[in-house]
C-alpha cells in the first residue's frame, strides 16, 4: 500500500488542533464539532488499518514508513513508522477511547474550551506516535509530547488538588524520561542504531560472559524498566496515580486509565523484552516465580 495512512493517522488530530486554533473562543460549539469531527476521523483510519493488519503470526511490521529525518552518518535517525498485531489494536483503542472522551466533554466542559480541544487532539497525536514509532529518538519524542498535554488536562480542569496531583504525574513521569533517554544512548553506543527493531535483533549486550557487558547491560534494562514502571505504574513508583485518576477531569481520567498506562506495558513489551531477554528473564521472571 503506497498511500502513508500511519502518517495520515498522525496528522489528522494535530491538523484539528490547528484548525481549533483558529476558532474564536467564543464558538465553543464550533470547537466542539470540529474537534469530534477529527476524533472520528482518526477512529475511522485506525479501524481501517486494524482490520487490514494481516495477523499471520510472522511479526512483521505493516504499513512501514522509512524516510530520513536526520541523516547524518553517525545518527542515522529515520522517520520510521509501523504498525503490527500488538499496536493496531492499541491505536484503534486510543482512537475509539478519544472519540467517547470528547463526545462526553461537549457536555461537561464550559471553560476554556478552545484549549481542552486542542490539548486533547494532541494528546492523541502523541499516543499514536508512541504506538507507530520503530526509531528510539522519534519514540522519545512523541514519549515527550503526550507529558505536557496531560499534564495540563489535569492541573486546568482537574479537582481540588488539581495542581498537586499534575505536579505529581509530570515529576514522576519526568524522572522515567530522564532514565529512559540515557538508556537510549545506552544502546546507540552498542548498537549503532536508534532503529528498535535493528537494536533488537542486534542484541546490544550479548556478549555477557564479559563482567563490563553484563554491568552496561543492566544499567540500560534497569533505566529503560523504571521508565516504563512508572507509567504502568508498578510499586513502587505508582504512588502519583490516585492523585492523578482522583483529581483528572472524567475524560482525562479515562484516557489515563484506558491509554497512558498501557503505554508502559507497551514499552516492556516492545523495546525491553526484544532487546534484553536475558536480563528480563534473570530479574523480572524469577522475581515473578518467587
Amino acid at each position: 500500500m503506497n498511500f502513508p495512512i500511519l502518517s495520515v493517522t498522525l496528522a489528522v488530530p494535530l491538523v484539528g488542533a490547528l484548525f481549533i486554533m483558529v476558532i474564536p473562543r467564543e464558538d465553543k460549539q464550533t470547537i466542539r464539532l470540529l474537534g469530534t469531527f477529527f476524533a472520528i476521523l482518526t477512529l475511522i483510519l485506525t479501524t481501517f488499518i486494524w482490520v487490514n493488519v494481516v495477523q499471520d503470526g510472522a511479526g512483521e511490521m505493516q504499513f512501514v514508513e522509512k524516510y530520513p529525518w536526520i541523516p547524518v552518518q553517525e545518527a542515522n535517525i529515520n522517520y520510521h513508522l509501523g504498525v503490527d498485531g500488538l499496536s493496531a489494536p492499541m491505536i484503534f483503542l486510543t482512537a475509539l477511547l478519544t472519540t467517547l472522551s470528547l463526545f462526553y466533554s461537549a457536555r461537561t466542559i464550559t471553560e476554556r474550551v478552545k484549549e481542552y480541544y486542542w490539548l486533547f487532539l494532541i494528546l492523541e497525536m502523541s499516543m499514536f506516535g508512541v504506538f507507530l514509532s520503530l526509531d528510539m529518538v522519534l519514540y522519545y519524542i512523541f514519549w515527550e509530547i503526550e507529558l505536557v498535554p496531560m499534564f495540563l488536562l489535569i492541573g486546568v480542569w482537574g479537582g481540588k488538588n488539581r495542581l498537586y496531583a499534575g505536579l505529581k504525574f509530570f515529576l514522576y513521569t519526568m524522572a522515567g524520561s530522564v532514565a529512559m533517554l540515557l538508556a537510549i544512548i545506552a544502546v546507540y553506543f552498542q548498537t549503532g542504531t536508534f532503529d528498535i527493531l535493528h537494536a533488537a535483533a542486534a542484541q546490544p549486550f550479548g556478549d555477557l560472559s564479559d563482567p563490563r557487558q553484563w554491568v552496561w547491560a543492566c544499567m540500560a534494562f534497569w533505566a529503560f524498566f523504571i521508565a516504563f514502571a512508572i507509567k504502568v505504574p508498578a510499586f513502587p513508583f505508582h504512588t502519583w496515580l490516585p492523585d492523578a485518576h482522583t483529581e483528572a477531569p472524567t475524560s482525562g481520567s479515562v484516557i489515563l486509565a484506558g491509554i497512558l498506562l498501557k503505554l508502559g506495558a507497551y514499552g516492556l513489551i516492545r523495546i525491553v523484552l526484544p532487546m534484553f531477554p536475558t536480563q528480563f528473564q534473570y530479574f523480572v521472571l524469577q522475581a515473578l516465580n518467587r
